[in-house]
């Protein structure tokens, strides 16, 4: 697997989530500054909503923005099979015989690519997951408890 074009492709995800969270931005401070927005009475707050929302929008902008210069200026690694687990791993880990492959990325854990036939979720360090498995190599265990069941997890590769 080149994980130089899967950084590529989570590069030109984040790139759309943006361009699609500046186009709401515009439209949410179109909203709050257009002549019908203007409150009616002291309980018409439609203004300060799509003022509010369209701020929000634009902090999560500059966070994908953020994002998405510190992924382009990701150092990518190839790990060999006793490597512990690093930024750019792509983790294989077996929970409870269920197989999933994780790319440990700086930020925004969760983004789901679909690469080379195959679903890898991103992770972060800061991430629950990303905690348990960096430093770890190849075959080592560990197990959670959530809720009553219990989680039994496994690394089957490090690349």
């Amino acid at each position: 697997m080149n994980k130089t074009q899967l950084l590529t492709q989570i590069i030109g995800r984040l790139g759309e989530s943006l361009d699609v969270l500046h186009r709401a931005a515009r439209a949410s401070h179109a909203e709050a500054t257009h002549e019908s927005s203007k409150a009616e009475n002291k309980y018409d707050t439609r203004g300060l909503e799509a003022a509010y929302l369209a701020g929000g929008q634009a902090r999560q902008a500059q966070d994908i923005l953020d994002s998405l210069k510190l992924y382009q200026s990701l150092p990518v690694r190839d790990f060999d099979p006793g490597d512990a687990v690093g930024l750019t791993a792509l983790v294989e880990v077996d929970c409870n015989g269920s197989r999933s492959e994780y790319f440990i990325g700086p930020k925004n854990g969760g983004l789901e690519i679909e690469f080379e036939g195959r679903e890898v979720t991103v992770i972060s360090p800061q991430s629950p997951l990303g905690q348990n498995v960096m430093g770890k190599t190849t075959g080592q265990r560990w197990s959670t408890k959530l809720g009553r069941a219990v989680q039994k997890y496994q690394i089957v590769s490090v690349r």
